[in-house]
């Protein structure tokens, strides 16, 4: 059975980082979605994920690109996963419209899968060696799968 447990963080001037690193799993994606729909138009082809996570890879080793790194390699491999997903479902038929692109403000969360990029200590999450304190209103009952950081406009 799969459980679902949500946490509202304190509110810190400490929030404005893990903000940014909502912003810029907005950037890579619209990053990505252009990278597809270049590729597209000059071969009539669909990029895979993995030749993508590999593009993006070198491009984390340019200086222009270097505040990429700050993005746990997890996050941005589910960016390409759900915008490979998304062409998928278009190419089948199922979507009426392939993926777009999304305003960077308007761009909600970011996920990491298994138990690399973050540790939970108690009622502290760690992120990038930065500490966050969530309200721990029930204890964490089982194996943490995936974390998603949420940017919610309560």
């Amino acid at each position: 059975m799969i459980k679902t447990y949500k946490y509202k963080l304190y509110k810190t001037k400490r929030l404005k980082h893990l903000h940014r690193l909502i912003n810029l799993s907005g950037v890579i994606y619209n990053y990505c979605i252009a990278l597809h729909k270049r590729y597209y138009r000059l071969y009539g082809k669909s990029l895979n994920k993995y030749v993508i996570q590999k593009h993006i890879t070198k491009l984390k080793n340019l200086y222009k690109y270097r505040s990429w790194n700050d993005l746990g390699s997890q996050a941005i491999q589910e960016i390409t996963e759900r915008i490979d997903e998304g062409y998928k479902k278009f190419f089948r038929h199922e979507n009426k419209r392939p993926p777009t692109f999304k305003k960077v403000k308007k761009y909600k969360s970011f996920k990491l899968k298994g138990k690399t990029g973050y540790k939970i200590n108690g009622n502290v999450l760690i992120i990038n060696k930065k500490h966050y304190k969530f309200w721990l209103s029930r204890e964490i009952d089982g194996d943490i799968k995936t974390l998603s950081v949420k940017r919610d406009t309560l």
